[in-house]
């Protein structure tokens, strides 16, 4: 019997309006395993007020009917009628996606440091909840409005303020929906840390915590704040002595500070100690970065400088010992705020800062200050010189046990391949650059300390169809074999990888179509002919830009560079920069014809710089062996072209419609 085919129609494209696109996919705004992230965004909006100087105290109670109340003293959300939508501002905050207070960052806008961006943070708790209510104290007056489901369920009411009653602020009670959550409960121990958080980065505040148990209620204020949470962090988790005095600082932009927004910068505090659990905790505007991000990535880069540079003047390095930034973050333990008027966060739940600017921020205002108080105070600088080395020491030794397992026989290597100088297998990155001019781009901008550059003339061979014992009669194949170490083999081979060079092997190829055929050809070699390398996670593709954008000053932000993969992220750019306030013909585009038209910082800083760059691991997945032999045969196999026209025929249109 004939199974009926699905039709694809104009009916088959459905438009998700309103909160529906969050109730459809809630993972993609927020964490899904409790609800403790969709209090957080309520939480945060408070932080935001007290980070802008109009708040003093956030309250936050467990209530008995299991919903949580987030109270603050700001200014209160506008809950006037909204000057274009023609509806209550209030009803738009919490109803709308892409819709807030936040978006301008200039000298004049509501906010100019927040953790809030892209206007979905509240609209996603409301979405998410049973029902939410909330109370505005503002111009003299209280107005209260409740939704249900994410929808209004009680209309905008005011009314006079009674006596005694506050007179700014705002009060949001969320009861969660527990169908949307792995667990309905939310964990204390990680709201405590949430909110006494808040505490020490914003000095002077007082942030309260009313829990059903009493003995889990909290008032947290802090004058001096990040200094004493270190020290109470190491003393909590026994890490033993300090090896110098905490080195703490803070660095903000001035009016005059080049390629910065006047506020821009960081505050940390770190010690270093010999034994035990390192502590660290990073935030951005507040926001617990808890993956780390780029201004972790400057912290690391201006400590790693200031140490060597020390060690350095000093003749502290033995001989043979070569300083890594690893070494000097080993037994490190810090915590870092940094300001940052636009940042770019990883995903809707901001765990990872990717402001590529964030590193040269954060580096460029810890170094000096580390440097001065390094050679101010020798004897310190000394002990903390001769703890990094006795780690750099303890990792040569390690990488040198690994070399000895080794195979004694070595290949001759290919004589284009420029090789890097570590030996450590599991840091060194072997790039495979498309063209001789993009390699030497890449061979000027690389690290040689652990990234090595094999530059690919032309197509490679499409190997497909290429029998296992005829791919060394291809020199590009011959050259990628060698260099890698490892030989040609199955799906079901167990081949020997103990000669392998490199932990990640990476496509650089240029971003426009030729670019991904190289690519395609190179991740057809790999999947016929070294199925481990992609098995085990050694294949990366890199993303180099397709664009770059010069973008004037406006407002706080100052002169820029932005750089684009495609035409959609060049389109968001443009938008971004007009709502900023730039005129249309103010910034300029270069649109890269290949990677050898970008110079050595260029593709250093967009590509191939680890804290900055775009990089996909490729993987093998759950896949059916025959069914992907069959695709690739039709796609890849030379005699398959009126398949390969007939299967874009029919499913052009779909492709189209998923993207």
């Amino acid at each position: 019997m004939a199974t009926r085919k699905p039709t694809y129609s104009e009916s088959s494209i459905r438009v998700l309006k309103g909160l529906e696109p969050v109730r459809q996919r809630p993972g993609m705004y927020t964490r899904t395993d409790n609800p403790l992230h969709i209090i957080q965004e309520v939480i945060d909006n408070a932080s935001d007020e007290a980070l802008g100087g109009h708040c003093t105290h956030i309250v936050v109670t467990q209530n008995p009917d299991g919903s949580i109340s987030v109270e603050d003293d700001g200014r209160g959300i506008p809950v006037g009628m909204h000057p274009d939508e023609k509806v209550s501002t209030l009803e738009i905050v919490f109803t709308r996606l892409h819709s807030g207070g936040k978006f301008d960052k200039g000298v004049e806008g509501a906010y100019a440091f927040s953790g809030g961006l892209h206007g979905v943070g509240v609209s996603v708790t409301n979405a998410l909840s049973k029902q939410l209510e909330v109370t505005v104290w503002r111009d003299g007056r209280a107005h209260q409005m409740t939704f249900a489901d994410g929808e209004v369920s009680k209309a905008l009411k005011s009314r006079a303020l009674t006596k005694g009653e506050k007179s700014s602020g705002t009060c949001v009670t969320v009861w969660p929906n527990p169908k949307y959550f792995d667990s309905a409960v939310i964990p204390m121990q990680d709201l405590q840390h949430l909110l006494k958080s808040k505490a020490i980065l914003l000095p002077g505040i007082k942030v309260t915590l009313n829990a059903l148990k009493k003995n889990d209620s909290y008032t947290w204020q802090y004058e001096q704040g990040l200094r004493g949470y270190l020290t109470e962090s190491l003393a909590e988790t026994s890490s033993g002595e300090t090896v110098i005095p905490l080195f703490e600082g803070e660095h903000y932009a001035g009016k005059d500070t080049e390629g910065f927004a006047e506020g821009e910068g960081a505050a940390w505090v770190v010690a270093w100690t010999e034994d035990g659990s390192p502590v660290r905790e990073s935030f951005v505007n507040l926001i617990p970065t808890t993956a780390g991000g780029t201004h972790e990535s400057g912290l690391r880069d201006g400590l790693f400088n200031a140490v060597r540079s020390f060690a350095e003047l000093h003749s502290m390095l033995p001989k043979g010992v070569k300083l890594l930034p690893e070494d000097v973050f080993a037994r490190s333990s810090f915590l870092l705020s940094a300001k940052v008027l636009d940042p770019q966060f990883q995903g809707q739940i901001k765990e990872r800062l990717n402001s590529r600017d964030a590193v040269r921020l954060v580096s460029g205002f810890v170094r000096p200050q580390l440097e001065l108080w390094l050679n101010q105070n020798v004897d310190h600088g000394r002990r903390l010189a001769e703890l990094v080395i006795r780690q750099a020491q303890a990792r040569v030794r390690s990488s040198q046990k690994v070399e000895k397992k080794k195979s004694s026989g070595v290949a001759v290597l290919p004589g284009k391949l420029t090789d890097c100088e570590s030996d450590d297998i599991a840091r060194n990155e072997l790039f495979l650059v498309e063209g001789d001019s993009a390699g030497g781009s890449a061979k000027m901008g690389r690290d040689k300390e652990f990234q090595a550059i094999l530059p690919l003339r032309g197509k490679v061979l499409n190997s497909w169809e290429t029998d296992r014992d005829r791919l060394f009669a291809n020199n590009e194949i011959h050259d990628i074999s060698v260099a890698i170490g490892v030989d040609p083999h199955g799906l079901k081979d167990t081949p020997d990888l103990s000669n392998l060079r490199y932990g990640k092997i990476c496509i650089l190829a240029d971003a426009d179509v030729d670019g991904s055929h190289i690519q395609v050809l190179l991740l057809t070699l790999f999947f016929r002919h070294f199925p481990k390398l992609i098995a085990n996670g050694h294949i990366h593709v890199a993303r180099p830009p397709l664009y770059r954008v010069d973008a004037p000053a406006r407002g706080k932000k100052p002169i820029q560079k932005l750089y684009a993969l495609d035409d959609s992220e060049l389109g968001t750019i443009e938008d971004k920069l007009r709502k900023e306030g730039a005129k249309d013909g103010s910034w300029a585009i270069s649109r890269f014809k290949g990677l050898g038209e970008m110079n050595a910082e260029q593709l250093w800083e967009t590509t191939m710089n680890p804290d900055t760059r775009r990089l996909l691991p490729v993987a093998l997945g759950d896949f059916d062996q025959k069914a992907s032999e069959a695709r690739f045969n039709m796609m890849m196999g030379k005699g398959e072209a009126a398949a390969r026209r007939a299967w874009m025929e029919e499913h052009g249109n779909d492709i189209e419609a998923d993207i």
